[in-house]
């Protein structure tokens, strides 16, 4: 992999982060790997422990090849290092997560059984605690198995899936470990508690609305919610509790987040005032119709029926409600607009932020092949309350929501400041 490839992998809460992977013995071990691979695309250090079982499906050859660190297995228990193996790798872990974890695994962990390096490795350690059940459908349904989950639970440890679907035996039902995307989320989720947003919310809006035209036709734009979403993750890193309102898009939701589905711009503004009162934060980045048929046709448009002319009415000016509103809820602290525009772009944007009562407006030039609607990378101009503008150059969308998180973070720390 290409020195640049590697570094669009990278995930900056990720980056130098500890995390220990429990491997046991589940045909789900391939996930594993795939697991293991992206953790280290991350930036992550991963330390595999693998169990006995585990090693009859997959090498510790195949691990210490994806992340480039020692993979261990029982043997090394025994070895010259072996009265601190355990401990060190339970006390420098930031996060230990099992996966596949078996349902023998999870009776040893939930009675202390400490009969091998992964087990004295989990009783060592004090981080967050995370495991994926993998196992068939009636192991998993066993009252000693459902038993022993709920007293890791009322420890602390957290639970993940398993997902339903067929299994090996050709069973249909709850006991896949669920996807390696899911459990990355997950870590994230873990890594973030104590992030500078931990206990605040954070709601973004995301995606294009669509406002029907005739059961079949609607009126949107070009809007992916790429951007929106990426606010979501970088929010969800720093700790915060997200809710994510979003026009239909195909993007999967960061895990983590609370996601409103909404298709209109009326039911985006219903949305968005349902839950703004509420928020630290506001960022309205989703592409929100200007305007809507006045009258929306019960049948289809027969093309049979010639020209068509239609009549277009101005949708809910959904910011502006914000604004009227926030001075009654003290909240939210911070309100983040965006403006999509083809010309004047630095002046529309100041405009709009002083009609608004925005703290931040985030503008972008539509008009570039490269960024803006539709593609993974924006060039953005943020223009604050005091008329300042930083102009980003063109990157990823994933780190110009970096940038606008930090941002909003900075807003708050300084009205909350004596």
């Amino acid at each position: 992999m290409s020195e640049a490839a590697n570094t669009s992998q990278e995930i900056p809460l990720l980056r130098g982060r500890r995390i220990v992977l429990g491997v046991t013995g589940s045909i789900a071990v391939y996930k594993a790997a795939a697991l293991a691979s992206r953790l280290t695309q991350a930036g992550a250090q991963v330390d595999t422990v693998l169990s006995g079982a585990a090693r009859r499906f997959i090498s510790p050859l195949t691990f210490q090849s994806l992340t480039g660190r020692q993979a261990y297995t029982d043997e090394d228990l025994w070895g010259a290092q072996s009265h601190i193996l355990h401990v060190g790798l339970a006390h420098e872990a930031e996060v230990v997560l099992v996966a596949p974890a078996t349902a023998n695994t999870l009776a040893k962990m939930a009675h202390g059984i400490a009969d091998s390096l992964l087990m004295v490795t989990l009783l060592a350690t004090s981080c967050p605690l995370l495991v994926a059940p993998a196992m068939d459908v009636g192991m998993f349904a066993d009252a000693a198995t459902q038993e022993n989950l709920r007293i890791l639970q009322e420890r602390g440890v957290t639970v993940i899936g398993p997902a339903r679907g067929r299994m090996a035996s050709g069973l249909v039902g709850p006991g896949r470990m669920v996807e390696p995307e899911e459990l990355l989320g997950q870590v994230r989720l873990a890594l973030a508690r104590e992030g500078h947003l931990a206990g605040r919310t954070v709601v973004v809006t995301a995606g294009g609305t669509r406002e029907p035209l005739d059961p079949v036709r609607v009126l949107t734009n070009r809007s992916s919610g790429k951007q929106g979403y990426a606010i979501a993750q970088a929010a969800l890193d720093r700790g915060a509790q997200v809710v994510l309102i979003t026009a239909p898009t195909a993007l999967p939701t960061p895990v983590g987040a609370q996601r409103v589905d909404v298709e209109t711009a009326e039911q985006m503004q219903a949305a968005v005032l349902e839950h703004a009162p509420h928020a630290d934060v506001l960022f309205m980045a989703a592409a929100v119709a200007d305007f809507r048929p006045r009258k929306m046709e019960k049948d289809k448009i027969k093309r049979e029926h010639g020209a068509l002319t239609l009549e277009l009415e101005p949708t809910e000016d959904i910011l502006a409600a914000v604004a009227a509103g926030r001075e009654g809820w003290g909240r939210p602290a911070v309100v983040v607009g965006f403006a999509a525009e083809s010309g004047d772009l630095v002046e529309n944007a100041r405009a709009k932020l002083a009609a608004k009562g925005l703290d931040l407006i985030v503008a972008n030039d539509i008009s570039a092949a490269d960024a803006g609607f539709d593609v993974d990378t924006n060039r953005v101009a943020i223009v604050d309350a005091n008329g300042v503008v930083q102009e980003l150059p063109l990157m990823p969308k994933v780190q110009v929501a970096e940038i606008l998180v930090e941002r909003a973070i900075q807003l708050l720390e300084e009205y909350e400041r004596p």
